[in-house]
């Protein structure tokens, strides 16, 4: 709630301070015609959602007087560090006036510093049963057998984190499209982490079904403190949007859900609750190398939302039925978790 409340009433105050500096959106030259009426939005409206996150988590800790955990710091970590790195793209887009910011090599390197930084961290800090916030071990919805080792987790943090923050930078291209599929996703890790702490796998005794993760309570919290964030700025960035979240907001969502599902446990299932930023990407790998192999294209235009556009569809309608197909996702991942729970016996 008081993420929810920060971000809605937070959001209006940004939007007219970023119009009296000039902080507009520029358009891709190559993109739909339609687009060119959005040049001048305000941008960089992920810093509101980022700010109401960590508002929403410290207040409530100072509140109840329940201590920080380890898990839900390192999520922070990872959505503030590449919210900077997305601020600084957004940022060099408004001074320069052009539609690319960071070059390629700069945010790659950005998000990589952030990433390895979280995956060096996350297998240090060990609770009173032995739990770290990370595990080597690959996982679908909890640990598999298959371990990538302490020195290369690193490697798979950033993996995760660098994929899934990129995915969710090419779904941001609609008023409220990232804005939406984000807070269901959200949404989904606050029942997944909340179910986890009330099934946890206590010292000396471990209950059919039982989940081995540290302070999943804790990473609900942030996923809560997201979601009402997402929900607050939705209210703004809804079509037509007075504000867009730009870099600042998709790459720090991205981290968000890499963060969020490696301490839970849940890296692989990410795949499928983030169903529409999958197919997103998917999109435009077929796109680019369909395009090297035969110089024509499967799409009118990558990533798909805008194939669509161009096909005449209103941008409200892209918006709906995409919203629809990541509600789907989310259902189905939900059905997964819940499905293996009792798998293994849970009840």
């Amino acid at each position: 709630m008081v993420a929810l409340v920060v971000s809605l009433l937070g959001t209006p105050w940004v939007i007219r301070f970023f119009r009296r500096q000039g902080y507009g959106q520029e358009i891709r030259e190559d993109g739909p015609s339609s687009h060119l009426t959005k040049r001048g939005t305000p941008t960089m409206g992920g810093t509101v959602i980022i700010v109401a996150t960590l508002v929403g988590y410290f207040l409530a800790h100072l509140v109840t007087g329940i201590g920080f955990t380890a898990s839900g710091l390192l999520v922070l970590l990872v959505m503030t560090g590449l919210g900077v790195v997305g601020f600084l793209d957004d940022y060099i887009k408004i001074r320069k006036q052009r539609s690319l910011g960071l070059t390629a090599r700069m945010k790659f390197a950005g998000q990589a510093a952030v990433a390895i930084a979280f995956g060096l961290l996350a297998v240090r800090f060990k609770n009173h049963a032995g739990l770290l916030p990370g595990s080597t071990y690959i996982s679908i919805v909890r640990d598999t057998s298959l371990s990538v080792g302490i020195i290369a987790f690193p490697l798979l943090a950033w993996i995760i984190i660098a994929a899934t923050s990129n995915a969710v930078n090419l779904t941001d291209g609609l008023d409220g499209l990232a804005a939406g599929t984000s807070a269901m996703v959200f949404g989904a890790y606050v029942v997944i982490s909340f179910w986890q702490f009330g099934n946890l796998c206590e010292p000396g005794d471990s209950p059919a079904g039982c989940y081995a993760v540290r302070d999943p309570l804790d990473v609900a919290l942030v996923a809560a403190a997201a979601m009402g964030a997402c929900f607050g700025f939705l209210w703004w960035n809804a079509s037509p949007a007075k504000i867009f979240m730009g870099d600042t907001g998709s790459l720090a969502l991205g981290g968000a859900f890499a963060s969020i599902a490696i301490v839970s446990r849940t890296e692989l299932l990410l795949v499928v609750l983030g169903g529409l930023f999958v197919i997103e990407t998917l999109s435009v790998m077929i796109q680019v190398a369909f395009f090297k192999a035969t110089k024509k294209r499967v799409f009118n235009m990558a990533p798909i939302h805008h194939h669509f556009e161009l096909a005449e569809w209103p941008e409200t309608t892209v918006i709906i039925r995409f919203w629809i197909v990541s509600g789907l996702a989310v259902a189905f991942g939900l059905g997964l978790f819940y499905a293996e729970f009792l798998s293994h016996g849970g009840g």
